[in-house]
């Protein structure tokens, strides 16, 4: 097994390359669209202080049709729009574009619940002191809200790498991706093994990070 290991030694860091890139990407898209997204998501609820019926029922559509898409015909469906994008729809940037779409849509509704559990009187003492739109946003609710958005976050990091397991069959590459060819497809049992591990500990030391940081930030 040892062998076996240190033959696909190579490959498995190149893998682990590949995985950080696909999920590094996505965490960018999920925090600089998906956060905003979210913010307004929750604004526009009913009874919030922006109530907006029309908007919020058409993001919320768009939000729950991406969320409940299967992943792998979102890969497939999105290829004219990876392609025009960045330029082909094979390889490891291409297989950003739908991660990205997803991380998107899913940390916008962790976003938005963590919102909604900031307490009503925040908003209010925010509005009583002249706080500006930005200023109730920024030093008001998502200093309230801080811990939950990490875990938020942390959460879908870690959905992020699951869904990152199928991106081979776009060419994205991936731990996942060397665990069915050079494990599962070759019969070498231990490799996919040695692959698996490698995941696990990732989403361990993932969850850790932002399980100790939201602890750090919750002050309630």
């Amino acid at each position: 097994m040892w062998e076996r290991m240190l033959k696909y030694q190579d490959l498995m860091w190149q893998s682990i390359g590949e995985t950080f890139v696909m999920v590094g990407i996505s965490i960018l898209a999920a925090v600089l669209v998906g956060l905003p997204l979210g913010t307004v998501l929750y604004f526009c609820r009913k009874g919030q202080l922006y109530e907006n019926r029309s908007l919020s029922l058409t993001l919320n559509s768009i939000v729950n049709v991406v969320r409940s898409f299967p992943f792998l015909l979102l890969v497939v469906a999105l290829i004219p729009v990876t392609r025009f994008l960045v330029g082909t729809s094979i390889g490891t940037l291409a297989s950003t574009v739908p991660l990205s779409v997803v991380a998107i849509a899913y940390y916008a509704r962790l976003v938005e619940q963590s919102l909604l559990e900031v307490p009503r009187g925040t908003i209010e003492a925010a509005l009583s002191m002249g706080a500006s739109k930005l200023e109730l946003i920024f030093k008001f609710l998502y200093v309230e809200a801080r811990s939950g958005l990490v875990l938020g976050l942390t959460a879908s990091t870690i959905s992020f790498i699951s869904f990152s397991t199928v991106m081979g069959v776009v060419g994205g590459g991936g731990v996942g991706d060397f665990a069915i060819r050079y494990g599962y497809q070759r019969f070498e049992n231990e490799v996919m093994a040695y692959a698996i591990v490698v995941m696990i500990v990732l989403v361990q030391l993932i969850q850790f990070t932002g399980s100790t940081v939201a602890r750090m930030l919750d002050k309630r």
